[in-house]
């Protein structure tokens, strides 16, 4: 029977201090859309066809995807790779290649405007169980963690993930530490995201993207008993030159010390589950000396 979370100081496995989750984003668009976020955007008038910002998003799928995969192998580095659907009738091969290379495949909708929040109830369900069905036929792999689009989940979600037979979702923007979370079906574990992703340095410097997580690493070792870091890099933006350069040198300065857990979405999951960690659970990171000494009292 797992301890219940407050009454032991939760830990890693084998002692580490920080666990360091690479996430990679596969994104792609309907014909008759585009991301507003490319270069191009801000030059055209309202209302004109963005034909440069529908060719520049299927970067990720004809390039960027290729190499994020093979630097990741390179390196030895596990991800988890959330994958929109659609990318398996566009590119097929690299969602088959992502499996073959040794990592995971998380549903991320139908196509990455495809919003929870747009539907109604019946139809989040259908877009769920489209997803995981079209990513477990193409990649031959069990799908078992979901991510929605822009963060953009319903009350309902989480709920209907586990009613799909899903083990965990990264639609967790109010933690920075796995934790258990209660729906009507049954506890799903909730795996926190980031603010900061590679899509924050596309108008900067890349440099500042190495600058930020080597920071957060360092204080996390130096100051937190334990610590869950995550990385978010879009195929489109991460998967080019300039921000690769900058994440190899990221993770391998992240991999010189024994302190790191680079683990899965399903890995942390699982701990999470098994620990039994419902929300509030980690305040003895920071008053554990506080909380004994008045017992003592």
């Amino acid at each position: 029977m797992a301890k219940k979370a407050g009454k032991t100081a939760l830990k890693w496995p084998n002692g580490k201090k920080v666990a360091v989750s690479v996430t990679v984003m596969f994104e792609t668009w309907p014909d008759d859309s585009a991301p507003n976020y490319s270069v191009q955007t801000t030059h055209l008038k309202k209302g004109t066809v963005d034909h440069a910002a529908k060719a520049w998003s299927t970067y990720g799928g004809r390039v960027g995807v290729w190499r994020l995969i093979r630097t990741l192998e390179r390196l030895g580095i596990p991800a988890t790779f959330f994958v929109n659907a659609h990318c398996t009738e566009q590119y097929p091969d690299a969602v088959k290649q992502i499996v073959k290379s040794g990592f995971d495949i998380a549903a991320h909708s139908y196509t990455q405007d495809d919003l929870l929040s747009y539907k109604t109830l019946e139809e989040q369900q259908a877009v769920i169980r489209q997803s995981i069905d079209l990513l477990e036929a193409c990649s031959g792999k069990k799908v078992t963690g979901w991510g929605s689009p822009a963060v953009a989940f319903t009350p309902e979600t989480a709920g209907f993930l586990k009613q799909a037979g899903l083990k965990w979702t990264c639609d967790v923007t109010y933690e920075d530490l796995p934790i258990k979370i209660h729906t009507p079906h049954g506890p799903l574990a909730g795996v926190p995201t980031t603010d900061y992703s590679d899509n924050r340095v596309l108008r900067s410097s890349s440099r500042d993207l190495f600058d930020v997580h080597r920071g957060t690493f360092d204080y996390l070792r130096q100051n937190e008993t334990i610590g869950l870091q995550t990385l978010v890099i879009h195929c489109q933006f991460g998967g080019r030159p300039l921000i690769t350069a900058v994440l190899t040198e990221l993770l391998k300065y992240m991999a010189k010390t024994r302190d790191v857990w680079f683990a899965r979405h399903e890995e942390l999951a699982d701990w999470v589950l098994k620990q039994d960690v419902d929300e509030h659970s980690y305040q003895s990171r920071y008053f554990a000396q506080a909380a004994t000494a008045k017992k003592k009292r």
